[in-house]
């Protein structure tokens, strides 16, 4: 019986593409239930969902805790070098953005956020935690660790807006350059609890530390994206 189980996870994944690929199902629509799927193609729910997690690691289709499986949408472009902020990078790409904001305090700071930041020991800083969607769905997690040397009272903003708008306008802080790592890894216990994803799903992580105009290293960002809602795309000038 498990001989037959690889030949058929191929054909459940076979089918199902072909369905994507063909529009037949549409993008952020939903699967059918397991239980129905593991009829319609006369297999039990174990091979069944061997099928769907291959399509999961192939961004082809994701799943929401208590809700089932969905057809991923198209990747949102990314591009490190270009100097912009989530909603502006998601509205030029003819999506709708949109945050939420989970929590904001000032915490002690970890110790990699500490040497990141290059704050001494025993340091506070600013945390500001995030979820971020596109059209509706939830694709970001971020922690924002902020200096708050720079930014008095910046906690009784309006933290649901581009942070990068609000440094300018209230602190006349801009970014200046900027030190990425880009990780493709698992969603830990916290993100994927935002984003309702099973703990463990894929993702991709991109830390990002800042320094303003000045050179000061003004706030580290920690990303944890949904591994099949964006892609890198980096074109290097002549």
């Amino acid at each position: 019986m498990r001989e037959e189980a690889p030949r058929t996870v191929t054909a459940i994944c076979r089918a199902l593409q072909e369905q994507i690929d063909h529009g037949l199902l549409p993008e952020g629509g939903r699967l059918p239930a397991e239980r129905a799927l593991s009829e319609l193609f006369e297999t039990t729910r174990i091979t069944l969902r061997e099928a769907l997690g291959q399509l999961e690691a192939e961004g082809l289709i994701y799943r929401e805790e208590r809700r089932g499986w969905f057809v991923s949408p198209r990747r949102l472009a990314y591009n490190p070098l270009v100097r912009s902020h989530f909603h502006a990078m998601v509205r030029e790409q003819g999506r709708v953005p949109s945050t939420e904001v989970l929590s904001a305090r000032l915490m002690p700071a970890p110790v990699d956020i500490c040497e990141r930041l290059e704050l001494p020991a025993l340091s506070a800083v600013l945390q500001i935690r995030r979820v971020r969607r596109i059209d509706g769905r939830l694709v970001l997690y971020v922690e924002h660790y902020l200096n708050p040397a720079y930014f008095p009272g910046i906690l009784d903003a309006d933290l649901t807006a581009s942070l990068t708008e609000l440094y300018a306008s209230r602190y006349d802080i801009r970014y200046g350059r900027v030190a990425f790592d880009i990780l493709p890894t698992a969603l830990p216990a916290d993100a994927a609890f935002s984003l309702k994803a099973a703990p463990g799903s894929p993702a991709l992580c991109i830390t990002r530390v800042n320094r303003d105009q000045h050179g000061r290293i003004i706030d580290c960002d920690v990303e944890y994206w949904r591994h099949d809602a964006v892609r890198v795309s980096v074109e290097v000038p002549d």
